[in-house]
């Protein structure tokens, strides 16, 4: 493991990472790539398929632990934790939605809404609460008590969206959500995830190689063969190659 360095992660950054490296057998997926979030921002990862988008969200997440670097969320060392501790971290504190909704068939729709809930001890009641409030602003609330198989691929990745958000998570990883979504899914998806976003301030790291997907998103995150592809332009603001856009930004290779 790597140890804690002697500098603390910036302050308005709640997650944090530097100098992360990961291979895939052997093949290198990500060189040397630091990057900073700030609570409450919407950041998207950009770039075509193969770039290291999904490894850097599954390294910020707790899935993987880097080969070398630092990985920290709310000045906690994520790349030191166990993988006990990343589990915790994972359902306490995260949630995730990619661009298949892995419903689990035997359960009901909310059911599934609220599996984070279920897992972490809430009662039957106050989940199943949550859940349908998710599923009413997702207008899927009708389908609570039917199974997944009845939904079409579009309504299943909308329950997918409200068990990322049933336990208002700090952070969202959002894993080319609208893929397999047409456009009128896809803006409903995505000003869910915004909105839910603003109103609860929470992070949302987006990694989507859809050019109108990442407009959403407060400022990109470039990537090309695991490096970052140049500077992370900040939308509507400061270039990142000022010092305000730099410290923003914390991206180097």
């Amino acid at each position: 493991m790597v140890a804690p360095p002697d500098n603390a992660p910036p302050d308005n950054d709640v997650l944090w990472a530097r100098s992360v490296h990961y291979s895939h057998s052997g093949s290198p997926g990500l060189i040397g790539v630091s990057v900073g979030v700030r609570q409450g921002e919407i950041l998207a990862l950009t770039g075509p398929r193969g770039s290291g988008k999904t490894t850097l969200l599954r390294c910020l997440a707790g899935h993987m632990v880097p080969e070398q670097g630092e990985i920290w969320f709310n000045s906690v060392p994520v790349h030191t934790m166990g993988e006990l501790a990343r589990e915790r971290l994972r359902r306490d504190r995260f949630g995730w939605i990619g661009p298949d909704p892995l419903l689990l068939p035997e359960l009901k729709v909310w059911e599934n809404a609220a599996l984070p809930l279920l897992i972490a001890g809430a009662s039957h009641r106050t989940a199943k609460a949550a859940a349908c409030e998710w599923l009413d602003r997702l207008d899927i609330g009708g389908f609570a008590r039917k199974r997944p198989r009845a939904l079409t691929r579009a309504e299943s990745q909308r329950v997918a969206l409200a068990r990322a958000l049933v336990n208002e998570p700090a952070v969202v990883f959002a894993d080319e959500p609208t893929a397999p979504l047409h456009r009128s899914e896809r803006a409903l998806l995505l000003r869910t995830l915004t909105t839910a976003a603003r109103s609860h301030e929470i992070t949302v790291v987006l990694a989507t190689h859809d050019e109108e997907t990442a407009t959403v998103a407060d400022r990109r995150v470039a990537l090309l063969d695991g490096r970052p592809a140049g500077t992370a332009a900040a939308v509507g603001g400061p270039s990142d190659e000022t010092p305000e856009g730099q410290a923003a930004c914390s991206l180097s290779a």
